[in-house]
C-alpha cells in the first residue's frame, strides 16, 4: 500500500492476505512460515531470520506456520512489537549472516547455536538433532563453538549440544532417546543397523546389540496406507534375525517412569536369556 501500487481497499479483498502490518501476498499462494519470513524480511530493513524461522529456511521443518517469525534485529533499529513477530536485538557479525531463497538468514552454525538456546533444554535437543540430521553443519563444529560461547544462555547452549547427536529421524525419537538416557539404563546405540547372514536387516531407533533388543517409537504415520503391511515385514525380519522390538508410543513418553521400568524388565529378561545360551 505505501508504494501506491493497490489501494487499501483493493488489499481489503479476499484477493490478498494480510500477513504483517503493510505487507500482502496473494490469497491463492500456500501461506507457510517461509512466506512469513519473507513478510518480516519486507516489513523491517535489516532483519536478519534466525532461530526456528531460519531453520525452516534451511529446509528443516522445526517451526509451523502459525508459530512467531524470529528474527535478528540490529540495536538501533527502531521497530515495534508486532503480532506473529519476534524480534531481537544484538549484534550478528557478517560470518554469521548469508542469504537463503531470497531472505537474510543466520548461516547453519549460527541457527544451530540459536536452537540450543530453547528452553526447555528437551526441545532445544529436539530441534538441534532435526536440524543436525541434514548435514548443514556437523555436530563437532556446534560443540566447539558452544564451548567458547559467553553470555548469558552459553551453559544451556553447551548442555543442548552435548546431549544432541543428529541421528534421530523424529523430535519423538529425540525425546525418547533423552528419557533413556536420564535413568540408570544402559546406553543404547541410536539408529543400528542390524543385519543377519551378512545381509542388512534393518535400522532400528535404538539397539541393545549384544542382547539384539530394540526399542522403537510408533508414531502416527506408522498408519499411512500401506505402512502397516512393510512394519510388519519388518518385524518379521527381525524376528528372524532373533531380535525383541519394544514400541513406544507418545502416552508411553507421558509417564517415563512406567517406560523406564517396562525396559529395565525387558533388558534383564534378554539378559537373562543370553546367559541361558552362553551357560545352558
Amino acid at each position: 500500500m505505501r508504494t501506491g501500487q493497490l489501494t487499501r481497499h483493493q488489499l481489503g479483498s479476499s484477493a490478498w492476505c494480510r500477513l504483517f502490518p503493510d505487507v500482502y501476498a496473494c490469497a491463492s499462494l500456500p501461506l507457510t512460515h517461509e512466506l512469513r519470513a519473507e513478510a518480516a524480511a519486507l516489513m523491517i530493513p535489516g532483519a536478519v531470520a534466525c532461530g526456528r524461522t531460519a531453520a525452516v529456511l534451511w529446509g528443516v521443518e522445526v517451526a509451523t506456520v502459525d508459530d512467531d517469525v524470529e528474527c535478528t534485529v540490529p540495536r538501533a533499529s527502531g521497530a515495534g512489537p508486532v503480532a506473529g513477530l519476534r524480534a531481537n536485538r544484538r549484534a550478528l557479525t557478517p560470518a554469521e549472516v548469508t542469504e537463503r531463497r531470497g531472505v537474510a538468514v543466520t548461516t547453519p552454525l549460527r541457527t544451530a547455536l540459536d536452537l540450543a538456546r530453547i528452553r526447555p533444554l528437551d526441545e532445544a535437543v529436539v530441534a538441534l538433532d532435526q536440524f543436525l540430521r541434514p548435514g548443514l553443519v556437523f555436530l563437532e563444529e556446534v560443540r566447539a563453538a558452544a564451548a567458547t560461547a559467553v553470555g548469558r544462555d552459553c551453559r544451556h547452549v553447551r548442555m543442548a549440544a552435548a546431549l544432541a547427536d543428529g541421528l534421530a529421524e523424529s523430535p519423538q525419537e529425540t525425546r525418547l532417546r533423552l528419557v533413556i538416557g536420564r535413568s540408570p539404563l544402559p546406553a543404547p546405540v541410536a539408529q543400528y543397523g542390524v543385519r543377519h547372514d551378512d545381509r542388512p536387516v534393518a535400522r532400528v531407533d535404538l539397539a541393545w546389540p549384544e542382547l539384539r533388543l530394540a526399542v522403537e517409537y510408533d508414531g502416527a504415520w506408522h498408519g499411512e496406507p500401506g505402512q502397516f503391511r512393510r512394519d510388519r515385514q519388518r518385524l518379521n525380519r527381525l524376528t528372524a534375525a532373533g531380535w525383541v522390538v519394544l514400541f513406544v508410543t507418545a502416552a508411553d513418553l507421558r509417564r517415563p517412569d512406567l517406560l523406564v521400568t517396562r525396559l529395565d524388565r525387558a533388558l534383564a529378561a534378554r539378559s537373562a536369556e543370553v546367559r541361558q545360551r552362553l551357560h545352558p
